[in-house]
């Protein structure tokens, strides 16, 4: 649970303080935000309502954190004078909070799929399983940043190039097969729409699910920055 740090005049034992409630603050967001996406994605494959409304109107708790935390950090740099690595790792708090707050958002984005989505189109494409590698990559990419484990975010970046191709094909199998598809003649326009409709929507998740391995990347490079001072992950 997000504490507010207060600090006006502050001793220097409150602002070592303020640091290790910003890490912990910072770890409870991505627990909050890696929830609602797990939902979000179980709610498109169940194509389940109720669990989609929860993802959606969660999204304003998420902003709140952000807003929170993107406080903590202001106030952490105005009222103090960081040392080299404590201004890195405010700095590199401040940027992944945003990449959370944007991994939300795209949870919100899947809970609203799901309420237009009727069926699978392309059972073909196995949207979950790359999904549960982009997961993992946030997970990990947090334990990282938790641990300060600069090794581990080399890894990271080296999987979600895997992501990228696996939901390059996926796209292209879903286009090919479109572009392939004889529609019957005595397909209705409703019918031609609603395949269309659908065809967007499946293209649309492919790219939110490749965007969650992006912002994974983005919270290694950031960690890899903090602990070593090295922008090499930095695009």
């Amino acid at each position: 649970m997000h504490t507010t740090i207060t600090f006006r005049t502050m001793p220097r034992e409150s602002y070592q303080e303020g640091l290790n409630s910003l890490r912990e603050d910072v770890l409870y967001m991505s627990e909050v935000v890696l929830e609602r996406l797990r939902l979000g994605l179980d709610a498109l494959e169940q194509k389940d309502e109720e669990m989609a409304r929860e993802v959606i109107e969660g999204d304003d708790e998420i902003n709140q954190l952000y807003l929170d935390l993107e406080r903590d950090c202001i106030d952490l740099l105005a009222l103090q004078q960081p040392v080299a690595s404590d201004l890195r790792f405010i700095a590199a708090s401040f940027k992944i909070i945003t990449d959370l707050e944007r991994i939300g958002d795209l949870a919100t984005n899947l809970g609203e799929y799901s309420l237009e989505a009727e069926r699978d189109v392309y059972p073909e494409v196995d949207i979950q399983d790359v999904a549960d590698v982009t997961i993992e990559m946030v997970e990990s990419a947090m334990a990282a940043y938790g641990e300060e484990d600069a090794d581990q975010c080399y890894t990271i970046a080296d999987i979600d190039d895997e992501v990228d191709e696996r939901c390059e094909s996926a796209s292209e199998t879903v286009v090919r097969d479109l572009i392939e598809r004889e529609i019957d003649a005595d397909s209705s326009e409703v019918e031609i729409e609603q395949l269309m409709a659908d065809v967007s929507r499946l293209l649309l998740t492919i790219r939110d699910i490749e965007r969650v391995g992006d912002h994974a990347v983005n919270i290694a490079a950031r960690t890899l920055y903090m602990v070593e001072n090295d922008d090499d992950l930095i695009y």
